[in-house]
């Protein structure tokens, strides 16, 4: 059985669990702007934890493709008062944050965070290994090539499914020696990867079990899906529950999300299916 220690709180992956996404970023591809208050943040906290996500990840630096660059003291002064506003609120919340600077998961964690979802899978700051470690959280390791300005540059490889699951073997192996127990792998759907390489990879996701980690899709509402199907973020629901059908046959244990609701519909109606075959 799988299962992440979040402070305490123990998370059994063995039915796939659902992380809703809250941006607190102006510029976020879908929903830049929607959540900058502490009354809109709370409020979709509440709607989501109702519906039935298990993580909350909050962003404060926006990772869509050419986004621009934030300050560190920039990001912090997004995500501290967002997280201590929501465990205030609802105390038994589990947050992940979602950056790549070690000082900024710190700062999170302590106040109040129980997971760090790193973009850049510890390449972009040499600390966040040791920094995680002493923390002794979960860490989502995500593959991404250089940086939300420049990842779209970086799209070439030999084979994208062997060179990802290289990568991970290598990060993860690292990461277990740095001292962090519970890991997570994260392919990185649309970070530096064409959509048709990003639909090759989901096409073999059943492979990244192999690693013998847990993994998240982060799919919802992407380019892939509504550039596709020629419509906008806006409309790209009912192809992100399609690709989540995928991805929870292929055997993923985290889904993040936009729309937490659908989400777990789409968990329910899976696991009734496997467990009736």
């Amino acid at each position: 059985m799988q299962t992440l220690n979040c402070k305490g709180t123990l998370i059994d992956l063995s039915v796939p669990k659902i992380m809703g996404i809250i941006n607190v970023t102006p510029d976020s591809f879908y929903d830049g702007g929607r959540t900058t208050n502490e009354k809109e943040i709370l409020k979709q906290a509440e709607t989501m934890l109702t519906e039935g996500a298990s993580f909350l990840d909050m962003g404060g630096y926006s990772s869509r493709p050419g986004a621009g660059a934030v300050s560190e003291n920039e990001e912090l002064q997004r995500v501290l008062p967002a997280i201590e506003a929501i465990i205030k609120k609802f105390p038994e919340a589990v947050i992940s944050i979602d950056t790549f600077r070690s000082t900024i998961a710190q700062k999170a964690v302590n106040a109040g965070a129980a997971v760090i979802n790193d973009i850049s899978g510890g390449s972009m700051d040499p600390e966040m290994f040791r920094t995680v470690s002493v923390l002794q959280v979960p860490y989502i390791l995500m593959h991404m090539r250089g940086t939300p300005q420049t990842m779209t540059q970086l799209t070439g490889y030999d084979n994208i499914t062997r060179d990802i699951l290289s990568f991970f073997s290598k990060r993860i192996a690292q990461a277990r020696t740095a001292g962090i127990n519970d890991i997570v792998a994260d392919p990185g759907f649309g970070f530096a990867k064409t959509r048709s390489q990003s639909f090759e990879l989901m096409n073999n996701l059943e492979l990244f079990n192999t690693l013998d980690v847990p993994y998240l899709v982060g799919i919802s509402r992407k380019s892939m899906i509504y550039k596709t199907l020629q419509t906008t973020p806006e409309n790209a629901l009912n192809g992100t529950t399609a690709l989540h059908t995928v991805a929870l046959l292929k055997g993923a244990s985290i889904l993040r999300v936009h729309d937490v609701r659908e989400a777990v519909e789409c968990v329910n109606l899976i696991q009734n299916l496997k467990s009736n075959s």
